[in-house]
């Protein structure tokens, strides 16, 4: 054990470092701390620190401003800008509830390799550009005193399979949630924005949150899809722009939450095959991606949204606990005959 006292604080504060750096090995005095709370030098907590050469006689640890490209890069106006983005889309995330918890994470593109992301085990509502992290396409953190999300893998299998995705958002919003952990694609030809501005949402299987397995399932799927259903998980979009990425959430979503509300009420329309051509070609002058652009319109129109939604009796009447969404391979007729035993039966015990 190591004392580092006021002296050694005050040489330490006049090499203009802004953060100090100590192990379990290094113990600070009152008066060390208050020479560090005076210079506004940010005391840090790393058990792997390890003390540079001028320091090594006091015990000190590196501090994190040493003079390298990435921590230049970290700290360059860019950055601050995309981190306070950041922060303001996690706020934005937090009071949608799409976060629960210290759920959720986001990320962006700086330069070549090298991305900002969230920190993990903090709430998206709370952060601070102070908190972020910088990390290269291996997920490797070259700079921040925060430790990155776990679950940037998933990030990086976008921005590998996709150069135009400037950024990335993960979130558990409730009604997109819902299709995720049905492992069912929410269906298309309902609402023009999910159209041109998102497109077909793809659903992957069930993966570890994190893990290599759901990065593969992710990678293959980013160039055609901005907006991705992790198997009883989450949402995962991807954008142009930090705002974008968010707005791809938002809109997948609401999409989601009003097709829920709808499929209660009786009847049903969708956008036919020919409308969605023109959408499409709409969407394609943006520059956006779709896996459709090859179909014809009768291919477009060929599946009915509401019998992919509800089942069997498409949405003639509602989806209710009373009349259930049906995707039996029973036919009808010998549906109907096992329903009318079951109630002659019932009606048997009863008279007894």
């Amino acid at each position: 054990m190591k004392l580092f006292a006021q002296k050694e604080a005050e040489a330490f504060v006049q090499t203009g470092a802004k953060e100090f750096r100590f192990n379990r090995e290094i113990r600070l005095t009152p008066g060390a701390k208050d020479i560090f709370t005076e210079a506004n030098v940010k005391l840090v907590f790393d058990e792997g620190a390890a003390a540079p050469a001028a320091c090594a006689a006091k015990g000190a640890a590196a501090p994190s401003g040493a003079d390298t490209d990435d921590q230049k890069l970290f700290n360059s106006p860019k950055a601050q800008e995309l981190k306070e983005q950041l922060c303001d889309m996690g706020r934005r995330m937090w009071m949608r509830e799409y976060c629960d918890g210290n759920g959720g994470n986001i990320s962006a593109k700086l330069a070549e390799d090298r991305y900002i992301c969230t920190p993990t085990g903090v709430s998206k509502g709370f952060m601070k550009p102070e908190m972020l992290c910088l990390v290269d396409g291996n997920g490797v953190q070259l700079a921040g005193t925060w430790k990155r999300t776990s679950e940037f893998m998933s990030h990086a299998a976008i921005y590998k399979s996709t150069p135009e995705a400037a950024s990335v958002c993960h979130a558990h919003p409730c009604y997109a949630g819902a299709f995720a952990i049905k492992g069912m694609q929410p269906p298309p030809r309902l609402i023009p924005e999910l159209e041109v501005f998102v497109g077909t949402v793809a659903v992957t299987p069930y993966k570890t949150p994190g893990s290599q397995d759901m990065a593969d399932e992710i990678f293959k799927l980013a160039p055609a899809h901005q907006s991705i259903l992790m198997g009883n998980h989450g949402v995962i979009t991807w954008g142009k722009s930090v705002e974008d990425a968010y707005f791809k959430m938002e809109i997948t979503d609401a999409y989601c939450r009003t097709i829920i509300h709808a499929q209660s009420i009786p009847g049903g329309t969708a956008i036919a095959g020919e409308e969605m051509s023109t959408l499409l070609k709409l969407k394609k002058g943006l520059g956006l991606p779709d896996d459709r652009y090859e179909l014809k319109p009768v291919e477009l129109g060929e599946i009915d949204p509401w019998t992919q939604m509800c089942g069997e009796h498409g949405c003639s009447s509602p989806v209710t606990p009373f009349n259930p969404m049906t995707r039996s391979d029973t036919p009808p007729a010998e549906m109907e005959g096992l329903v009318q035993k079951l109630t002659d039966e019932i009606l048997k015990q009863l008279q007894k």
